[in-house]
């Protein structure tokens, strides 16, 4: 496969900062692919995605995208890409039809090509219906769709979805992944950026995991699950405020325990055959007078992998 993207070695401190936002990130990404970097919050996605947009210099590292080096060729980066940022870039008392005739004119589209490519962006993106009623009258999720026809608008080889969904209800939600899934089947390359762990899963093709600023693990679904081999994630909640410190003591030397996390009134277990093991651990509660209200057994999973490398949950 073709990589349109490659990333080496990107390092990025922000002035007075005492640790890096970005330390030392490489990753490619192929084209006609949906990559996902998910991570937490704070963990450098959105930097990572203003150094690629040329929006932000890299402290080192080099970047190529399309062929061009975004330190060297940054206008021919950008007539590449379409970027779709966290934040709502639309003028509020603007309809949605202005927006983009606006944005498209600074994206360089004119005349009867900006009137067609704004008829189909509000068709892709389902809102002609709504296309002259001003963005201040939007819900959280139409404006997130607005947003990503902008990003749209020029017929970008790549795409660049920075958390799109981060604040919008379900629904919106949905049609959301189903137009990021559409597009890619018509072509697009997508990097996608999320701490939502269902979203990287349902959406990638590749997932590269990053914390506090690095890679900590990049591949498929199947090959990054197979690096916490056979443990499932056993989550308890409890009736208690808090798990007492002999009872976390005692899960760990449960056989076939890997990892014991707490979480207020809540545990998380990852451990071998967590169905054959859950009798005896909860005999254990038990003995230690903890009331157990739910138990949830989950295969292995991304948050599984976040969780194994990290000793931490991913949305810590």
């Amino acid at each position: 496969m073709d990589k349109i993207i490659s990333v080496r070695n990107l390092k990025k401190t922000y002035p007075g900062a005492d640790i890096p936002a970005v330390d030392g990130l490489s990753f490619s990404v192929f084209k006609g692919e949906v990559f996902s970097l998910l991570g937490p919050n704070g963990a450098g996605k959105t930097t990572t995605i203003s150094m690629l947009s040329c929006l932000l210099e890299p402290d080192e590292g080099r970047i190529e995208i399309a062929g061009f080096s975004t330190r060297k060729q940054a206008l021919d980066v950008k007539r590449s890409i379409g970027v779709v940022p966290q934040e709502i870039a639309l003028y509020p008392t603007l309809s949605a039809r202005e927006n983009l005739h606006f944005w498209g004119r600074m994206a360089g589209l004119s005349g009867s090509v900006l009137k067609e490519r704004t008829e189909e962006m509000l068709g892709i993106v389902s809102l002609a219906d709504r296309a002259d009623q001003r963005i201040e009258t939007y819900s959280g999720g139409m404006k997130r769709r607005i947003n990503i026809a902008v990003g749209m608008l020029h017929q970008p080889q790549i795409l660049f979805l920075d958390e799109p969904t981060v604040g919008i209800d379900p629904q919106s939600r949905r049609s959301i992944l189903d137009m990021i899934k559409e597009l890619n089947r018509d072509g697009m390359t997508v990097l996608y950026t999320t701490h939502y762990m269902e979203e990287a899963q349902e959406l990638s093709d590749r997932i590269g995991i990053i914390d506090k600023g690095e890679l900590i693990a990049l591949g498929t679904l199947d090959e990054l699950t197979r690096l916490v081999g056979e443990h499932d994630m056993l989550l308890i909640h409890t009736e208690t405020e808090s798990v007492p410190k002999d009872l976390l003591a005692a899960l760990e030397l449960v056989p076939g325990m890997y990892k014991v996390t707490p979480e207020n009134s809540s545990l998380k277990l990852l451990l071998k055959d967590g169905s054959e093991t859950l009798p005896g651990i909860l005999q254990l509660f038990s003995q230690h007078s903890v009331r157990v209200s739910k138990v949830d057994i989950r295969e292995p999973n991304l948050e599984a992998v976040f969780l194994h490398l990290t000793g931490r949950a991913l949305r810590d």
